[in-house]
């Protein structure tokens, strides 16, 4: 059963389209890995399934819910927790505050950080006074994750989580991905260029190429053949 499933989608840039009838399913309680090639739509398509870009056509469903007439905020209180490219933190605000701006649109109200946050990621709590601009960016990616997951997401969204992060985060976020869906039963969508992380930490692959969907399956499916088609630079 599909948590998320994107039907005809098409999204285009001044006059230029950059996604084409695009088809993904994201089965629910899986962790599905969105690759291709730079400047293939990724990014877009994430941008779209959250609000941030509006398609021209096609249809978002998320858990029986339509989601194109719906604001990004809306789509959050549904249960997804976005975490973009670049991270996007508030480098002014401190640690603790920056991870209480995603408790604006929980849907039960509660103003408490969750605990399982610090639990994940014990160097959040050790900084919490700290500026977030002040953080290595292992230690900002690692808080643009807990800002998402505040919002206790039932869908997390991640925009290429190890861009410009030391190796032990990388692999520190790996395990973090994989204890979500192992133990609170979220289910993933992330973006992600590293083969051996992405082998590792996903379950289901989808490759996007010039806007369209060309290939997707089991990770178990990603042969070099399929590397060497789509993804090789």
């Amino acid at each position: 059963m599909s948590l998320l499933a994107v039907n005809a989608l098409n999204q285009s840039y001044g006059g230029s389209r950059t996604l084409w009838d695009v088809e993904l399913s994201v089965p629910e309680g899986s962790r599905t890995c969105l690759m291709g090639r730079n400047g293939m739509g990724k990014t877009t398509l994430l941008k779209c399934i959250m609000g941030l870009l509006r398609p021209e056509s096609g249809a978002i469903d998320f858990a029986g819910t339509n989601l194109r007439p719906l604001s990004p905020e809306h789509r959050a209180r549904l249960g997804i927790g976005y975490v973009p490219q670049g991270r996007e933190i508030f480098p002014q605000l401190t640690v603790e505050e920056n991870l209480r701006v995603g408790l604006g649109v929980r849907r039960n109200g509660v103003r408490a950080i969750p605990a399982r946050i610090f639990e994940l990621f014990p160097v959040l709590k050790q900084m919490l006074r700290r500026r977030g601009g002040d953080l290595s960016g292992g230690q900002q990616q690692q808080l643009a994750i807990g800002r998402a997951l505040v919002l206790e997401p039932k869908l997390l969204i991640l925009d290429e989580p190890t861009e410009g992060i030391q190796p032990n985060i990388v692999h520190e976020i790996g395990d973090i991905i994989l204890a979500l869906n192992r133990d609170m039963g979220v289910t993933v969508l992330l973006v992600e260029q590293k083969l051996p992380f992405a082998r590792r930490v996903a379950s289901e692959f989808r490759i996007l190429e010039k806007g369209r969907c060309v290939a997707g399956g089991g990770i178990d499916q990603l042969s070099d053949d399929v590397v060497h088609k789509h993804l090789s630079v």
